[in-house]
């Protein structure tokens, strides 16, 4: 094949390939067979290692990462990644809506959101394309990790339609509860350390210096504020629905409210439903919709004064202490491990936890057949 036909193969596969991505990852709606698509990724990646100049590191074929290791290094912030202020009652939620419209002096719209709990991440495009992925850090600069955010799918490394020409949009990267169990299988399969919680996995992955490793673990991502000069709308949820046409994924569960008891009622249901959720969420996330009413608001030196975020109570459980196992990982550290009358906590069935270190058992005094409380990281 001639490079120039060749350029004209790869570049409709890719096209096609970002296609089925977002129809299958974002839309949930494949039109084609798994077989197919793998079909079609393995034409790529035999044109593109036949013809290296055509090579693109946005190409689809990225996604199943690299070898190769590298040190992270750190890059700037186009602007603040700020935390949010915590509440953990309702009286200091009212109290945060109370001084939005004290300060305004008229009626306000709320968007309201989940608060997934995975690790926080800045992406960043120009001209559509993925430039880099950073990570929360100190605020003002993060740990660049691009290569491994291209691994995981539910990040367009394209976006479609009219899309603004330079926008970070910012978002959180998570594991399923699914995900996280079939993670926690293998590494016991594999005599290797279980992980804690669905977030310490992600993050974890996340900062790995392999990304074909990375590659390998379910994470995914849910996109939820954006930055840029040129968006669609004054209104956060109205970007909302725009950045999900550019290729992004986005909950569907949010909602707009003008009424702290409207804000209430959607706290106290998720509150209730977040166990029927195929992924952990720790509270829910209250914002100004509007964009110009954020700026009017500002910020503090540690976190904007337009959000807040409400913290749910930790869930717990409580069950019988069956007997420990000691497990040796490949680099010889040895972890103790409960087993447990199994339990139904967060949506899962729990029958092993991780004791992380003998000192811990010593602490607790732990002897088999105790009653233990279990909490939703799975720390006894």
């Amino acid at each position: 094949m001639e490079q120039k036909s060749a350029h004209a193969a790869i570049m409709s596969l890719r096209e096609e390939l970002h296609h089925h991505n977002y129809l299958y990852y974002i839309k949930n709606s494949p039109e084609i067979s798994d077989f197919d698509y793998d079909k079609k990724m393995a034409e790529l990646i035999k044109l593109e290692s036949e013809y290296p100049l055509l090579y693109d590191s946005n190409s689809p074929s990225i996604r199943v990462g690299s070898d190769l290791s590298q040190e992270f290094k750190q890059l700037s912030h186009k602007s603040p990644m700020l935390s949010l202020a915590n509440s953990y009652s309702i009286e200091e939620l009212r109290d945060f809506i109370d001084r939005v419209l004290r300060s305004v002096g008229r009626s306000v719209e709320f968007v309201c959101e989940l608060k997934y709990d995975g690790t926080a991440i800045s992406l960043n495009y120009e001209d559509g394309r993925l430039v880099n992925g950073l990570t929360r850090g100190d605020g003002m600069t993060g740990d660049d990790v691009t290569q491994n955010v291209k691994t995981i799918k539910s990040i367009p490394l394209q976006l479609k339609g009219s899309f603004p020409p330079t926008l970070e949009a910012r978002g959180e990267i998570f594991i399923s509860k699914k995900g996280f169990e079939q993670l926690n299988l293998a590494r016991e399969e594999a005599g290797e350390a279980l992980f804690a919680n669905p977030r310490n996995a992600a993050a974890g992955s996340l900062k790995l210096q392999n990304s074909a490793q990375v590659a390998r673990r379910p994470l995914e991502c849910f996109v939820y504020h954006f930055v840029s000069e040129n968006l669609p709308s004054d209104s956060h949820a109205d970007n909302f629905a725009a950045a999900s046409d550019w290729g992004f994924r986005v909950s569907p569960h949010y909602a707009l409210f003008r009424s702290f008891e409207e804000i209430k009622e959607f706290i106290n249901y998720w509150d209730e439903k977040r166990k029927e959720l195929p992924f952990e969420i720790d509270g829910a996330v209250i914002k100004v919709d509007s964009l110009a009413l954020r700026e009017e608001l500002g910020s503090t030196a540690k976190s904007p004064r337009w959000a807040i975020s409400y913290k749910f109570k930790p869930e717990t459980a409580f069950t019988r202490l069956v007997s420990v196992d000691f497990q040796v990982g490949r680099t010889g550290v040895i972890t103790p491990v409960a087993n447990l009358e199994a339990v139904q906590l967060a949506g899962t069935t729990v029958k092993r936890a991780s004791l992380h270190n003998a000192d811990i058992i010593e602490a607790l005094d732990l002897h088999e057949g105790d009653m233990v409380s279990v909490e939703k990281g799975g720390e006894i």
